[in-house]
């Protein structure tokens, strides 16, 4: 009987808004489930569909559109969460996809990666070379310093020698920075072309497999 008349309720006002309302008021109408479950309809959102889901039905009574009921705070919460991972995750596809043209415009082939890695290697080994070569000469140079400062252990040693004592320590100091450095680099150069082969061969496998499909 409720639905029966709910519906005879949304007839009569179709047939009401379709004779006397302006072309515009009577192009929907707004329909929502009572809280006896009967059907409320109007030509504008009735007051009992406030905080409700409704429907926008047409003249003729077909659905327009479905209007969800306004979230709750736990679930405007959740739905922020969802988004949230939602972009984390595109973001991370993304720089995946990035990272594996990226690759693929670099480097041919496995073979490519150990020539490249090889030949980066090849030229931080040579500035070490250079950079060990000037360590032992200033070692060199300490020593001799170190000779001259024993005519002055009983006497005041001259301000030029003294200087140059400070000078070659200063720079034994720094030239071993810069030879950690180089041996740093060596690492991380290895470190980085390791990802780049490991990654480049879950590139080539997941190729193949589509391609065996």
């Amino acid at each position: 009987m409720a639905l029966r008349a709910g519906a005879r309720l949304l007839g009569l006002l179709l047939v009401a808004g379709a004779a006397g309302l302006p072309p515009d008021a009577r192009a929907q109408v707004y329909c929502c489930d009572g809280e006896d479950g009967r059907q409320i309809c109007a030509d504008v959102l009735p007051r009992q569909c406030y905080g409700k889901a409704y429907r926008i039905l047409s003249p003729q009574g077909s659905v327009l559109e479905e209007v969800g009921a306004p979230l709750t705070r736990e679930q405007m919460l959740q739905k922020r969460d969802d988004e949230r991972r939602k972009r984390l995750e595109q973001d991370k596809l993304r720089a995946e996809k990035l990272r594996e043209r990226a690759l693929l415009e670099t480097y041919r082939n496995l073979e490519d990666i150990d020539r490249i890695e090889a030949r980066a290697v090849a030229d931080v080994e040579a500035d070490l070379v250079k950079a060990r070569k000037l360590e032992s000469d200033l070692l060199l140079e300490k020593e001799r310093l170190d000779r001259e400062k024993e005519f002055y252990a009983t006497a005041p040693m001259p301000d030029d020698l003294a200087r140059a004592v400070s000078d070659n320590l200063q720079e034994i100091i720094a030239q071993r920075t810069v030879i950690d450095s180089k041996k740093d680099l060596i690492k991380a150069i290895h470190e980085r072309y390791a990802a780049d082969r490991e990654a480049y061969k879950v590139i080539m496998e997941r190729r193949e497999a589509l391609l065996r499909r």
